[in-house]
């Protein structure tokens, strides 16, 4: 039937939200439609495991557009993942599997690889569902890029497919980047840009529709909606650096006390999203941080996933973060790691795969070593832990060495596995996902609250993870079909560019 792109004029415009969003409507109206994003740039990922059990790996906002497309992940809905593991390089995982690593050196080379492979998957969506919604990267303005483009305007042209770009009121400057947006653009790709959605508006409406009615007349394409800005969407967020100081929305204690909760954000940082499940519990206060001072204060500290272990826990130390971590440690307060962090609370740290830095001491509070592996696990697994049933996935390089001989009364977590720990209050595991499981979610910080002295402090019976991630998908679709158009996006999508829109000079030559 047909498709549509998502554009932004920035990196966290929107896209990602409003593509979810119009899935959303899309499936609520009986389409049988899918996600897309032919690349991807970002260190949260999610496992997708297919018929023959085998895991892969797909962006995190492409599994969270799944579940609004009521879809179980693809491997296809995110051909191509790149993490970045420095300013210079970037892991490139292809359809699923990691591949090796890009550069500039090699860029030309990869870059026919990977368009082919995401042109390849896209053309099979759409021979088998109505309509694709596809997600842009960046900005399609990025001119510098166009030439090698297949994520942005080179996939509409591919498809001859709509495009509406998505502009960020709350940054400022919205007007300008739209237009802009468009006038920068060669004349061909002008042609698929059929209008325009604002995203975080605060105010009257009224206010703003002398500039919507400008906007249209200097471009000649409409602005389907304008969505207000919602405090409440921060789940599943495309990037960690998206996320504000404080995390999420937290309600009042259920108890006496408040459980505050210090993340630390890693300059490679990966997974963040682990720490949404324990801001989803009332009474718990999660903070990302990179202040020592602030992990001093905190009732746990948690240090999440990262895509160059080695390389932050270097920067743990020249921050005095390590310090503060270990002396959190020493004073009996919890400490909690989650894969890349699980790894730096270890004695030792081999890697002549990620950094290449060869043996590293660990901060020395749990009992194992870590090996690192070419082969990258990536898993699904479930188990129990401290009496609960508890479900996550693995993606890690690293390997478990047990050195717990001297540990009389170690504790695995999960119970039974090799792939977490705890030892008094530090607590180390593998698996990202694991606070979803709510159960397990609330032994996890009833315990770390009593280690704390924190015993005023109660869980709430009835938090649900998978209820509150549901609720975030259809309160997307709400924005949708409350504030766009919805009839003139449908014609879009099912006829595709309007004819004649005209050439905003001075467009790209």
């Amino acid at each position: 039937m047909g498709g549509i792109l998502v554009a932004g004029t920035t990196s966290d415009a929107g896209k990602s939200v409003v593509t979810a969003g119009i899935c959303r409507w899309l499936w609520r109206r009986g389409v049988k439609v899918a996600p897309f994003k032919a690349q991807n740039m970002s260190n949260n990922s999610a496992v997708v495991v297919d018929g023959q059990g085998r895991g892969g790996e797909i962006g995190r906002a492409q599994a969270l557009q799944a579940v609004a497309a009521g879809l179980e992940p693809q491997i296809r809905f995110n051909p191509v993942l790149l993490k970045p593991g420095s300013d210079q390089t970037s892991q490139v995982v292809l359809l699923g599997e990691a591949v090796g690593s890009i550069d500039a050196a090699n860029f030309r080379q990869l870059k026919e690889t990977m368009s082919a492979a995401a042109f390849d998957a896209f053309d099979e969506l759409r021979r088998e569902f109505d309509v694709v919604v596809c997600e842009g990267a960046g900005s399609p303005a990025e001119i510098n890029l166009r030439e090698n483009d297949y994520v942005n305007m080179g996939l509409a042209r591919h498809a001859q497919m709509p495009v509406v770009v998505v502009g960020d009121i709350d940054r400022g400057g919205v007007f300008a980047s739209l237009f802009g947006t468009v006038a920068l653009l060669e004349p061909a790709d002008q042609e698929l840009v059929a209008g325009f959605v604002i995203n975080k508006f605060r105010g009257s409406r009224e206010l703003l529709e002398p500039g919507l009615q400008m906007l249209g007349r200097l471009t000649g394409r409409p602005t389907y909606g304008v969505l207000p800005f919602d405090v409440d969407l921060w789940l599943d967020a495309e990037d960690a650096l998206a996320y504000g100081r404080v995390l999420g929305r937290p309600a009042a204690p259920i108890g006496e006390e408040w459980l505050r909760v210090a993340v630390v954000r890693l300059p490679h940082i990966s997974n963040a999203t682990d720490a949404e499940a324990l801001a989803s519990e009332p009474g718990v206060a999660v903070r990302l941080t990179v202040e020592p001072g602030e992990l001093a204060e905190a009732d746990l500290v948690v240090l999440p996933g990262t895509k160059s272990t080695v390389d932050d826990l270097e920067w743990l130390r020249r921050n005095g973060l390590a310090d503060a971590i270990v002396e959190h440690a020493k004073r009996g307060k919890p400490v909690l790691g989650i894969c890349g962090g699980f790894q730096m609370l270890s004695r030792r740290i081999h890697d002549e795969i990620e950094s290449g830095k060869g043996e590293v001491d660990g901060m020395g509070l749990l009992p194992v070593e870590v090996s690192f592996q070419r082969n990258k696990t990536l898993t699904r697994p479930q188990g129990s832990a401290l009496g609960a049933p508890v479900h996550g996935y693995e993606i890690h390089h690293g390997q478990v060495v047990w050195r717990d001989s001297d540990v009389p009364g170690l504790i695995r977590l999960p119970d039974g596995t090799q792939e977490g720990a705890v030892v008094g209050g530090v607590f180390g595991t593998h698996w990202h996902g694991a606070f979803e499981s709510d159960e397990f979610r609330r032994r996890f910080l009833t315990l770390a609250a009593g280690i704390s002295g924190r015993h005023g402090f109660k869980v709430a019976a009835a938090t649900n993870f998978a209820a509150l991630r549901t609720a975030t998908v259809d309160r997307l679709g709400d924005l949708i079909e409350e504030h766009v158009d919805t009839e003139a996006l449908w014609r879009v999508i099912e006829q595709g560019p309007p004819p004649g829109l005209p050439f905003i000079p001075p467009g790209a030559p």
